[in-house]
């Protein structure tokens, strides 16, 4: 899941992997903790399968805090030039990340697979994150296949409950089961906004008559 996350967010723009590891948590939040560990071997992965290419960032100059004294901000500036003369630029490059047509195709291959974490809820999440991609036809199935999903995990929890007799484990079976009612609804609500917007769609490019 951490490619298909990478390369949807690729699809926006080229990113190096700082901003990459920055973007997967303010857009997946507490439910992906992304390390570098992690997250340079799959961009390497996504490199050799041709899905992404490195490219040039644009170079971002080091920032040289004031020192609070004439005399302090003088001598960093004179340091400045001087690296600036060594190196030949007194700028940073970093190598950036961006997605290619295999990656395109790569991408909207896992955006739509049903075989691998079916049930997993950092997947479901995933690809919430990046259905806006999807036509509205398959964004409805994504949502509707998570709703069977849930429809049944409800089914085996409210059966599970029925039979405990000890009342901790039951309450534990409850507190999930309501976890589980509550994400229902909420696809519920999701499934019905889809079907209204491709509802108004339709109308808007209905000929009149």
């Amino acid at each position: 899941m951490l490619e298909l996350a990478v390369l949807g967010l690729l699809k926006d723009q080229p990113l190096h992997g700082y901003e990459l590891k920055k973007r997967l948590g303010e857009t997946l939040g507490f439910l992906w903790g992304v390390s570098y560990g992690s997250l340079y071997p799959a961009l390497r992965r996504l490199e050799r399968a041709g899905a992404i290419a490195s490219v040039p960032a644009a170079p971002s100059p080091s920032p040289t805090p004031s020192t609070g004294s004439l005399t302090g901000d003088l001598a960093a500036a004179r340091l400045r030039t001087m690296a600036g003369r060594l190196s030949g630029s007194g700028r940073r490059t970093r190598k950036a990340y961006q997605i290619t047509p295999a990656g395109e195709a790569l991408f909207a291959e896992l955006l739509l697979d049903d075989e691998t974490h079916g049930d997993d809820e950092k997947s479901f999440a995933v690809k919430l994150a990046f259905c806006r991609h999807l036509a509205p036809a398959d964004r409805l199935t994504l949502l509707e296949r998570r709703r069977r999903v849930l429809a049944e995990r409800l089914e085996r929890q409210l059966h599970s409950r029925a039979a405990r007799d000890d009342r901790y484990t039951r309450s534990l079976v409850e507190h999930r089961t309501r976890a589980t009612q509550r994400d229902l609804e909420w696809v519920d609500e999701l499934i019905t906004a889809e079907q209204a917007a491709r509802g108004d769609a339709r109308g808007a490019v209905r000929p009149a008559v």
